[in-house]
């Protein structure tokens, strides 16, 4: 579906909005954005309509090409935002109301989407392209019905697409009218017969009917017209294995990984394989991988502890079955096997418990059976050692990717400061946010190459040697200038050739000199951090917040020494109140202080920040990750867009680990 709903974005990117009422410049912006639009440069297309827009800020037009460029990078809280702006400034803007839509249904927002179709829909009931996209939120929401009516609109007007017809056919299948959805499906093939999709479909509701030869023709089709499609190789093998041929099933599987390294259903289905036909290792490898990407998957600790107690490790097993426990403490199931490897532990006090928690569970359970709610955990007369299918969800989450990202972290931008750089044009975001007592500062020195910025300097190591030779020279003499900026001269080159206690030093010696200069405490306190981390890192690995770690444990340490930032925020400290309109000095202090777990006064402190520089993206990154952190993932999100569109593109590899499910 989100192929067909990308490929209808682009398109109307292409045919819409071709009167622009602006001067040259402006439409040489819209055209150069929609150009780059169209070459799927998403994220120069942002950086470009950002100009139109700030040029004019009534150009609906331009705020929605920039939400469909946000829609692409998997930005949908950003994308909803621009598609919002574009239709503020055009109420009649029928497109714009649509894919505000199909970004709210993406967003899982039905009710709001629905609204807005209805208005795209009332604006020009002549345009399918609204039916098409409603037809599939009232299937995603479970209005088979309403599907089936819009689908049937859009095909009155529309009748070569061949997913509106396997979209309806859908719709039908859960209406239980099996006939109409196979013919769906067939007229879906006959549309488009080199469509992959459109076999898979046939192939899936064959298999549910067990006319096995004729599903697996249906999934040879669409391997034969997409050798890597997934769901035929993974609907194929679902079929071997229920026919009894496990190496074909097996197959299949791997080929599914091969293509998928990720896919945590194909590892469980593989493992539950291997596991009957005794491949008990392999199994265990495959069990594994689904603990890595879907690690709030219960079934996985479940029959991982079963496999344990076959390869003779029962306490394992116990852990496995604790897990699975803690995750659903419902399941009677895990209780009595849980029980009976105590028994085998000789923990007979233990196992009587579990034994007595679970036929309390099983009473529950049992009392309980007209209630829905009641967990099915409960129930030992079912099977979880089931195959499950291609749309399973084994992370027991809706959010895409996010058990990766959970697995790994995300790093925090880092500190700004002034430094050498070999790059003529200074490389921090600083166009909008350049202040008089800054560049002053700056203008006195006459190096060229001295540059505000929070990068690393690109200048090698062996010049930088050189150059901090050559500035202890100058210090030693003294020639032509004041001490205190030759110390700041070397001080600064001290840091980068990682001589951090003589350039912390130097800083000092600086100071003493020139106590009212809040830039002295700024690099003082941005070296005293580096050197913080480089002493950190021999112990621990770089420090980073953590996202989906114990919210006890801010950061990861795995050592016992223990490092602070007082000092380094002592020096901020004092040159907020030197300088206290300077944004970038409340930006390094809010980053100290989520390093040093103080998460809602660094979110203070960025947005402070923020309010006084508005276009500081790394601020936005920033704070958007201590709020993910802080599981306010949707203002997380928010400030993650509002980063990638200033233009940090590190910014959509968050968003796109945090995005909903696909449309």
């Amino acid at each position: 579906m989100k192929r067909y709903t990308t490929a209808l974005l682009i398109w109307f990117a292409i045919l819409l909005c071709t009167e622009v009422r602006a001067q040259y410049n402006k439409a040489y912006f819209f055209w150069m954005g929609r150009g780059m639009l169209i070459d799927n440069r998403y994220q120069d297309a942002i950086e470009t309509l950002n100009i139109l827009l700030r040029v004019d800020q009534t150009a609906y037009e331009g705020y929605f090409l920039r939400g469909i460029a946000k829609y692409n990078l998997d930005d949908l809280l950003g994308a909803e935002a621009d598609f919002t702006a574009a239709i503020e400034q055009n109420s009649v803007f029928t497109t714009a109301y649509q894919y505000r839509a199909i970004t709210r249904s993406r967003l899982g927002n039905y009710d709001d989407a629905l609204s807005d179709f209805r208005e795209a829909i009332e604006l020009r009931p002549d345009l399918p392209g609204p039916y098409y996209s409603r037809g599939v939120t009232y299937l995603l929401s479970q209005q088979y019905d309403k599907a089936v009516a819009d689908f049937d609109m859009f095909i009155r007007q529309e009748d070569k697409v061949a997913d509106a017809y396997l979209n309806r056919g859908t719709a039908y299948l859960h209406l239980k009218d099996t006939v109409r959805a196979y013919e769906n499906f067939e007229q879906g093939i006959r549309t488009n017969r080199e469509y992959p999709n459109g076999y898979n479909h046939r192939g899936t509701l064959l298999m549910e009917q067990e006319r096995w030869d004729e599903a697996i023709a249906d999934f040879d089709m669409a391997l034969q017209h997409d050798t890597a499609y997934l769901p035929a190789y993974f609907n194929r093998a679902i079929i071997n294995a229920r026919r009894n041929r496990p190496v074909e099933a097996i197959a299949d599987l791997d080929r599914v990984i091969a293509l998928d390294s990720t896919s945590s259903v194909s590892y469980f289905n593989r493992a539950i394989i291997k596991s009957q036909i005794g491949d008990y290792n392999n199994a265990l490898d495959d069990y594994n991988k689904v603990a890595l990407y879907s690690p709030g998957n219960v079934l996985l600790y479940y029959n991982r502890a079963a496999l344990y107690v076959r390869l003779g490790d029962p306490f394992r097993a116990i852990e496995d079955y604790t897990k699975a426990i803690e995750l659903y403490p419902d399941f009677a199931n895990a209780y009595l096997n849980r029980a009976q490897v105590k028994y085998q532990i000789h923990d007979p006090k233990g196992a009587r418990q579990d034994h007595q928690i679970a036929e309390r569970k099983i009473a529950e359970y049992k009392s309980k059976l007209s209630d829905s709610t009641f967990s099915v955990y409960a129930d030992t007369s079912r099977k979880f050692n089931q195959l499950l299918s291609f749309e399973s969800n084994v992370g027991g989450s809706r959010t895409r990717n996010l058990a990766s990202a959970s697995a790994g972290s995300f790093s925090m931008m880092p500190l700004f400061k002034f430094t050498f750089s070999a790059a003529v044009a200074d490389p921090a975001r600083l166009t909008d946010y350049r202040p008089q007592r800054m560049v002053d500062f700056r203008n006195l020195f006459e190096e060229g190459n001295l540059v505000f910025s929070c990068r690393e300097s690109d200048i090698p190591a062996d010049s930088l040697v050189v150059l901090d030779r050559r500035y202890a020279e100058a210090l030693r003499s003294q020639e032509g200038e004041t001490q205190w900026q030759q110390l700041f001269r070397r001080a600064v080159t001290q840091s980068l050739i990682k001589q951090y206690t003589n350039s912390v030093n130097t800083y000092t010696q600086a100071i003493e000199m020139n106590p009212t200069n809040p830039f002295l405490y700024i690099n003082r306190s941005t070296t005293t951090s580096e050197m913080i981390d480089f002493i950190s890192s021999i112990d621990n690995g770089y420090q980073h917040i953590n996202i989906e770690s114990d919210p006890v444990g801010r950061l990861r340490h795995t050592s016992s020494r223990v490092y602070n930032y007082d000092e380094a925020i002592a020096d901020l400290n004092k040159a907020a109140k030197l300088y206290p309109e300077f944004a970038y000095i409340y930006y390094n202090r809010a980053t100290l202080l989520a390093l040093s777990g103080q998460l809602p006064e660094a979110f203070d402190d960025y947005t402070r920040a923020i309010e006084l520089h508005p276009a500081f993206a790394e601020a936005y990154f920033n704070r958007g990750l201590i709020q993910i952190y802080m599981k306010d993932t949707r203002k997380g999100c928010l400030d993650m867009s509002k980063a990638g569109e200033l233009g940090l593109s590190e910014a959509y590899r968050v968003l796109k680990a945090y995005s909903p499910a696909e449309y």
